[in-house]
């Protein structure tokens, strides 16, 4: 009796163990079937997305004072934040944020795909530039501008909604609110074709161009290469992760924030009525050279105090978020 009950247990847990086997398997099999790069664009595309939301109110008062909005660019990152809340309340802390998850969701995707995909190509077809820092720096740059190529004009429609501002003005009890001149992505992305074609969707992409590939040229190698000193035992641990990529994030923005500035400035400079009268910047060095001339070197880094606190919970959380999901969707680690 004894043993047949023992037998009947036996039995019904190795039905059980199988069950539960094929049941795991079921859920991991949507995954395990994917190629490896649809599962890097995956985990790039979802890191990218929860990053950016994390920081969306401090993205929004970066680019009220790197475009000197009206009533914003001589006030402070605390001060800003609260004249926000006053006048258009929680909702205007993510306003553009919408278009700017649409856009960070395929660049971010294509950033981190692209880069594994660059990285495994040039070691295996330029093996004299070795397995060291410059290949993440190759790989990294050239990442970063196809995917700035492939998503641009959604940048240009986030930052044209994050520019615009409500104000309260009026007499006495009686305000006017004034009303935004775009309504959502879509309509600034039909408006600005309307305007000037595919050209003037991507106005500004050239700093951007400029600005994105040492950027990311030195995110990517910072952070690997930070990663490279870590012992064995740590090389999973969160805390980790989330330093090196603050590091890395803090030290490519600063070389390459005036471009940004730029950049900025040439993609909402039509909305801004002391520009009209004046020709627009014909180049990134015209547009260094004029904010250096018209506003002071200073300019040039306006906001860069907002970036770093941004900067450093975004590109930390995204370098966690995408090594962390690439562990989860099973990719293989990267070839050394």
């Amino acid at each position: 009796m004894s043993s047949s009950t023992q037998g009947t247990t036996l039995s019904t847990n190795v039905v059980g163990l199988v069950d539960g086997s094929s049941a795991a398997h079921r859920e991991v099999s949507v995954f395990d079937g994917l190629p490896i790069y649809v599962k890097e664009l995956i985990a790039g595309g979802a890191a990218g997305a929860f990053a950016k939301t994390a920081v969306a109110p401090l993205e929004r008062v970066k680019i009220l004072l790197q475009t000197r909005t009206e009533g914003y660019h001589s006030l402070g990152v605390h001060q800003s934040l609260k004249k926000l809340l006053k006048n258009e309340g929680v909702i205007g802390f993510y306003k553009g944020n919408g278009a700017s998850v649409l856009r960070i969701v395929p660049y971010a995707a294509l950033h981190y795909m692209t880069y594994e995909r660059y990285r495994g190509w040039i070691l295996e077809n330029y093996s004299a530039l070795g397995t060291g820092p410059v290949v993440d720096l190759l790989a990294g740059s050239a990442s970063g501008g196809t995917a700035v190529l492939c998503t641009y004009p959604l940048d240009l429609a986030r930052t044209k909604l994050a520019y615009q501002v409500k104000e309260t003005r009026g007499n006495g009890s009686r305000p006017t609110h004034i009303r935004p001149q775009y309504s959502g992505t879509k309509n600034v992305l039909e408006a600005v074709y309307k305007e000037g074609g595919l050209r003037a969707l991507y106005r500004g992409v050239g700093p951007t161009l400029i600005g994105i590939l040492p950027y990311a040229g030195l995110k990517f190698y910072v952070y690997e290469e930070l990663k490279r000193h870590v012992p064995e035992e740590h090389q999973s641990s969160i805390m980790m992760r989330l330093s090196c990529g603050a590091i890395a994030g803090l030290l490519g923005q600063t070389f390459t924030y005036p471009l940004d500035v730029v950049r900025r400035q040439m993609q909402v400079e039509h909305l801004q009525p002391s520009l009209q009268d004046r020709a627009r910047y014909r180049s990134t060095f015209d547009g260094l050279s004029s904010i250096v001339r018209n506003h002071g070197w200073r300019q040039l880094f306006a906001g860069l105090s907002v970036n770093y606190m941004k900067i450093v919970p975004s590109v930390a959380i995204g370098f966690t978020a995408y090594d962390t999901m690439k562990a989860y969707l099973n990719v293989p680690p990267r070839q050394k």
